[in-house]
């Protein structure tokens, strides 16, 4: 499990758990590791000047925590907020994060054969933020390297350090 944790090419990984989420029509992946929590989507705090992709703050038993709303950070169609909208709460590099998704499906294993490199398609989300294509019968989930997208510049997020 360390491999997957600390190794983002696809080729590396014999065993990655994962928490499955839907954005707009599109299945996700990412490292149950990296999951402290889910919560129903609730209230948050704006704040002014932020990207619009960070809903705002809310504080989780006396922590704030940005929350972040990917289906606006990876450009996919204005969101709406339902009983089956999940804040999944994430714990990178010691800092707290929240990000909103339309849904979250299960928890899966995947194995290093069911896991493709990613190809380079100049999409929403750059290839560097993720570890590959999971393969499970007819799904095809987009597995995300969640400590390199929340770490990264653009994000803000967490220092890069803390991650390394």
């Amino acid at each position: 499990m360390q491999q997957a944790a600390s190794g983002s090419s696809a080729a590396g990984v014999s065993r990655l758990e994962v928490v499955t989420f839907k954005l707009g029509d599109e299945e996700y992946g990412i490292d149950i590791q990296k999951v402290q929590e889910l919560r129903g989507y609730d209230a948050v705090t704006r704040i002014a000047n932020a990207p619009e992709y960070i809903k705002g703050v809310v504080n989780l038993r006396g922590i704030i925590v940005p929350i972040i709303d990917m289906r606006v950070k990876f450009k996919l169609g204005e969101p709406t907020y339902d009983q089956f909208t999940v804040v999944i709460v994430l714990n990178i590099g010691g800092r707290v994060v929240g990000m909103v998704v339309d849904s979250v499906s299960d928890v899966i294993t995947l194995t290093g054969e069911q896991i493709k490199p990613a190809p380079e398609m100049g999409s929403v989300l750059d290839a560097d933020y993720l570890i590959g294509l999971g393969t499970l019968d007819e799904r095809m989930l987009i597995l995300v390297d969640i400590d390199r997208l929340m770490s990264s510049e653009e994000m803000g997020l967490v220092e890069a350090a803390a991650v390394a």
